[in-house]
């Protein structure tokens, strides 16, 4: 139950403050460090203590409003979505923050589910244990925000090891298209939990995060789990095969060609970008995305990865549109999200 004096926490922003008043049923209006007053549903805030020197302050509390029995309903506040273009295809990640990065071997951690798209997601956070599931967190969360899973403590971790996420999504008041039901088993490597370069820069937090991809432009997460069981079988199998005995010549192994790396920031192709437009500048990289693969098109088998950082997505969707229409031949997928983080593709050369 909240009350006035309490310190709460925000659930899916950053920040919280003391409760100074209520505003209606289910609104509280929120004071923060700098003294300014934050209004906020009473849902998504979580009560972290109490303010002791509202006790003893000489500055009067506001009262809470005595609300009638028979009250007209409250007008609704509609908040507005902005949609992306390519939030229209889902991507979802968990993260994990420490509460205390200066000391990695005690302290606890802090996780959030991540929904960066267009839709609201239904979803179901669990872990596994024993051979069964417990959910830890269950709920709806908005397009292009995060959400306050919970706190853990280090002694948590191991029960941690095996996650899954089950969810499903939708829009609110509008035609949206059909998205399928996920459920994205992880095995979390808690290895990293102890170690602090690996709670590294993202563009979801100002602090350093160990990120998971449960979702990915609609193509879930996957991951080869299997049991100790099914790995003393196959082992058992391979061990009683008879040896194969080929009288053909083996044949050479072909060594894969090494991938080209294309920057297409801007600044890594010209000193300079004065007095150029906006549609000057994706021109004259779409050009260069143009030169490179026509130099490579005699070379069968060649990768070219082709770096357009994340963005508003504009230089990414002009490169799959071209990839969809003049390069049909080509295969491309994403390139290693470890290695190039969101903001590059891969093409292969057919």
């Amino acid at each position: 139950m909240v009350k006035i004096g309490d310190k709460v926490r925000f659930l899916n922003s950053v920040g919280g403050g003391v409760v100074r008043a209520f505003q209606g049923k289910n609104m509280i209006l929120v004071e923060d460090d700098n003294g300014f007053d934050f209004p906020a549903l009473i849902t998504e805030c979580v009560v972290v203590g109490s303010d002791d020197s509202l006790k003893s302050s000489s500055i009067p509390q506001k009262e809470t409003p005595v609300i009638p029995q028979q009250k007209a309903e409250e007008p609704k506040v509609e908040l507005k979505i902005e949609e992306t273009p390519q939030g229209e295809r889902l991507n979802a990640y968990l993260a994990y923050l420490p509460i205390d990065p200066k000391s990695m071997v005690e302290t606890s951690y802090e996780a959030y589910f991540i929904n960066e798209s267009n839709y609201y997601l239904f979803f179901n956070y669990m872990n596994r244990s024993n051979n069964s599931w417990t959910s830890r967190y269950h709920g709806i969360i908005e397009p292009h925000t995060k959400i306050f899973l919970e706190e853990f403590e280090k002694s948590e971790l191991n029960s941690l090891e095996r996650i899954c996420i089950q969810l499903v999504a939708y829009k609110k008041d509008k035609p949206f298209s059909l998205k399928n039901t996920y459920s994205v088993e992880l095995r979390l490597d808690t290895v990293k939990f102890y170690k602090f370069h690996c709670f590294t820069e993202n563009d979801f937090f100002d602090e350093g995060a160990l990120i998971f991809p449960v979702i990915q432009y609609d193509v879930p997460e996957k991951q080869m789990l299997v049991s100790a069981t099914e790995i003393q079988e196959a082992m058992m199998e391979k061990k009683h095969e008879r040896p194969r005995i080929s009288s053909a010549p083996a044949k050479k192994q072909n060594k894969e060609k090494p991938a080209i790396e294309i920057d297409l920031h801007i600044n890594q192709l010209l000193d300079t970008t004065q007095g150029m437009s906006p549609a000057d500048i994706l021109n004259y990289q779409m050009e260069t995305f143009h030169k490179i693969l026509k130099e490579n098109a005699d070379k069968k088998g060649q990768k070219i990865v082709f770096i357009h950082g994340k963005g508003e997505g504009v230089l990414r969707t002009a490169i799959e549109k071209e990839l969809k229409t003049r390069y049909k031949s080509y295969t491309y997928q994403d390139a290693s999200f470890q290695e190039y983080g969101f903001g590059a593709t891969l093409v292969k050369i057919r």
